[in-house]
């Protein structure tokens, strides 16, 4: 079977066709990947302490130690991986199917990964098991194996979501960092409590009292009417008096708003969030575009973008929040069994931001989350180092598409990929990976490098076709 055979050429036909010699090629990629290192964790932790508000001491003794940290573990995953993709070719006479990509980083990540700092293991373990999964998911859905079911993100995303929100309502169910987004998401009206029924709370009328009424008549007398408004003041006069005027159930704690404002509250919040967090993501492009086209500014700020990130914020607040308080209507209780409920709805807003990447996350942080609190019960067992071996693993799992299926790897670590090798990724002569009947090639447009004959052990095709030139960054 071709899927079982083994290819006889050496690492320099297939891997590193870019240099004949192991120990030079080894060097570029560890170059490379130093400097493009270096250039994505300097800003990040340099961010990072801003934000944090760090000491002074903070920025004199540890930032740059920090930062060097980090950089040794991403230069040695990526130079570890040549040294290993030469060494396990020595070693078998040739290349299996699983050796060129799998077999040799898997090793190359274990020992990076040990360089990094125990604090950010888990967020790097979770990010690569997260990508892993969805690259098992393509392969499977290329081979036929799985069909895949449509709008299947949102309905991942739904059950997620429930379950995220039934744990925040639970008590314990949620800490860290996970319970303080979704306190800033959802509110601190929605921290937990526990089967609050209306006998048990303060009473306070639903309906207003003629007093206040009068109160509001005569405020609304003094105001002078030939005022010029504009559609800001309109639409803040109109909130307020939906805030002033409507019902709130005995268990809802938003004690300053009636549910209605409540919701809508909710909404406009956070749509503001998230329309201002998609500009900011923006913000550089722009800055490079300001002078050499300058008409294009304006898209910064009425990008399509940055309105459905903003209505899926918005709508999922809002729609949890409203699910919430009718429930609390309805039933007469505030329990955490309506979390469930108002989640799984509050879910249907992904519809307006699809992301199998946000669903995805998020699922591996539930399932991470569970597998603590079973651990915490006696369930599940404890495992030393999981975290170090599902990295390696799952990075071996995505290095093996980016060599022999690249098609099925998430579009932005494939660019990632290229960015940290400078383009070296792209050089493997893929047109001999083919015969493993996973189409290495297809996304290559019949790219085969210039080989020297000296060194290869195989004869091959030493022809550049028109237009297949890649240039190294």
């Amino acid at each position: 079977m071709a899927a079982l055979s083994k290819l006889p050429h050496n690492c320099y036909e297939i891997g590193h066709t870019w240099n004949p010699s192991c120990v030079q090629s080894a060097a570029d990629v560890t170059r490379s990947a130093l400097e493009v290192s270096f250039k994505i964790y300097a800003p990040l932790y340099l961010i990072a302490a801003v934000l944090r508000r760090r000491k002074k001491d903070y920025y004199m003794k540890r930032l740059l130690p920090e930062i060097l940290w980090s950089t040794s573990f991403l230069t040695a995953n990526g130079g570890l991986y040549i040294v290993f993709f030469c060494i396990l070719r020595k070693l078998l006479g040739g290349f299996y199917s699983w050796s060129a990509g799998f077999g040799s980083a898997l090793p190359a990540s274990y020992i990076a990964i040990l360089l990094e700092r125990k604090s950010r293991r888990g967020l790097l373990t979770i990010y690569m098991a997260n990508l892993a999964t969805e690259t098992l998911f393509r392969m499977a859905v290329t081979r036929g194996i799985i069909r895949p079911i449509k709008h299947g993100e949102v309905l991942l995303f739904c059950i997620t979501a429930s379950l995220y929100m039934f744990f925040f309502r639970s008590k314990d169910g949620l800490k860290g960092f996970a319970f303080s987004a979704l306190k800033f998401i959802i509110g601190k009206e929605e921290i937990p409590t526990h089967s609050i029924t209306a006998d048990h709370t303060s009473s306070r009328p639903l309906e207003r009292t003629p007093a206040i009424e009068g109160e509001d008549l005569q405020a609304s007398a003094e105001r002078p009417s030939s005022r010029r408004k504009t559609l800001v003041a309109y639409a803040r006069e109109l909130l307020e008096s939906i805030c002033r005027r409507g019902p709130r159930h005995r268990c809802c704690k938003h004690c300053q708003d009636n549910c209605i404002s409540y919701c809508i509250k909710g909404f406009v919040r956070m749509f503001s969030v998230g329309y201002l967090i998609q500009c900011c993501l923006k913000v550089p492009s722009a800055f490079r575009q300001m002078f050499s086209k300058p008409s294009r500014l304006p898209s910064l700020f009425y990008n399509k973008e940055n309105f459905q990130l903003g209505a899926f914020l918005g709508s999922f607040v809002s729609i949890y929040k409203g699910t919430s308080c009718l429930l609390r209507w309805v039933r007469n209780i505030d329990d955490e069994l309506h979390a469930l409920i108002a989640g799984f709805l509050a879910g249907i807003s992904m519809f307006f931001y699809k992301s199998t990447t946000i669903s995805m996350y998020l699922f591996s942080k539930l399932v991470e989350t569970m597998y603590f609190k079973g651990i915490e019960a006696g369930q599940f067992p404890y495992f030393p180092h999981a975290d170090t071996i599902i990295y390696a693993i799952s990075t071996a799992i995505c290095f093996q598409a980016a060599v022999m299926e690249v098609q099925n790897l998430r579009p932005t670590y494939w660019k990632f990929l290229l960015r940290l090798t400078k383009g070296r990724f792209a050089l493997m002569n893929r047109q001999l990976l083919d015969v493993f009947g996973t189409q290495a090639s297809r996304d290559f447009k019949g790219f085969v490098p210039k080989l020297d004959p000296r060194f290869a052990t195989v004869a091959s095709r030493t022809v550049l076709l028109p237009g297949s030139d890649i240039q190294l960054g």
